[in-house]
């Protein structure tokens, strides 16, 4: 009897393991399957219908990117360029407006939350339309500058939200312990909440960098042509049919990409996350 309900057992376990098996292994192909039609694609010289793998193989594509008459240097620049100041903008904001969510008593915390999703709550083309030709009366259009504003409008929710919960998860004790040792209010918040904080306002920084390196629409109606990005490059090829060269422009975005995630899943806790408008 023992040994036969043990293999009963064993028959419902494999039974178990054949659905879960062939989910894990549909999640992997959907995942890591375009990721390898990816790379190839970035070293085929000749790959076309009905063939499943690419006739010829090289790096020309790779040759023809990096040139100078390419502009892909200069979108790949851009792109950073834009990146780093929008993750710095971002900050400047949402520490000060993130602490004081995090401390103060406000009546409407929630709404002013809330408030900070609002440019993800409107179809990003005619607000980037409207954008665009605010920008261009008062100079802003195809400039540094506009493209960063922009950007920054999508990423502060990251900011603020992630910002306020890192400085939730802090314990007011610990500030009012350096206060009474005679330090200041900026003192206290200096020494002692901001290095508390910065894995998460880290975590923000990352998901903001993310977000701006990705953005298209912004970046085409109000940066183009003048400030040209790799979004911008990667839309560009991919409409022209040249999957070699937007291939190869995808894969420079996706590598900061998985980079940064990495630093997330090291610098994001889950005691932040659980602060996430509480």
């Amino acid at each position: 009897m023992t040994r036969s309900a043990s293999q009963s057992r064993s028959v419902i376990a494999a039974l178990w393991w054949v659905p879960r098996g062939i989910v894990f292994g549909l999640m992997a192909f959907f995942i890591f399957g375009p990721l390898a039609n990816l790379l190839l694609w970035t070293v085929a010289e000749k790959w076309y219908f009905p063939h499943s793998f690419p006739l010829e193989y090289g790096f020309s594509s790779w040759v023809k990117v990096f040139a100078p008459r390419s502009g892909a240097l200069d979108s790949l620049r851009n792109s950073l360029v834009v990146a780093v100041l929008t993750v710095a903008v971002s900050l400047l904001l949402a520490i000060p407006a993130g602490y004081a969510l995090a401390r103060l008593k406000l009546p409407l915390r929630g709404l002013i939350l809330l408030a900070f999703l609002i440019p993800q709550a409107f179809p990003n083309l005619t607000v980037y339309v409207n954008v665009a030709r605010i920008f261009y009366e008062i100079g802003l259009n195809g400039t540094i500058p506009g493209v960063v504003l922009v950007h920054v409008s999508h990423g502060l929710v990251y900011a603020v939200w992630i910002a306020t919960a890192a400085f939730s998860a802090i314990d007011v004790e610990l500030e009012q312990a350096a206060r009474s040792s005679g330090a200041g209010a900026f003192r206290a918040f200096l020494d002692i909440t901001l290095p508390l904080a910065a894995p998460g306002l880290m975590a923000s920084a990352i998901f903001v960098f993310l977000e701006s390196l990705d953005e298209f629409t912004g970046s085409y109606f109000v940066g183009a042509p003048d400030v040209n990005m790799l979004p911008l490059l990667l839309y560009t090829a991919g409409s022209g049919g040249n999957y070699q060269v937007a291939s190869i422009t995808a894969l420079l975005l996706l590598v900061p990409s998985l980079v940064f995630m990495f630093i997330v899943e090291r610098f994001l806790k889950a005691d932040v996350l659980s602060r996430v408008g509480h």
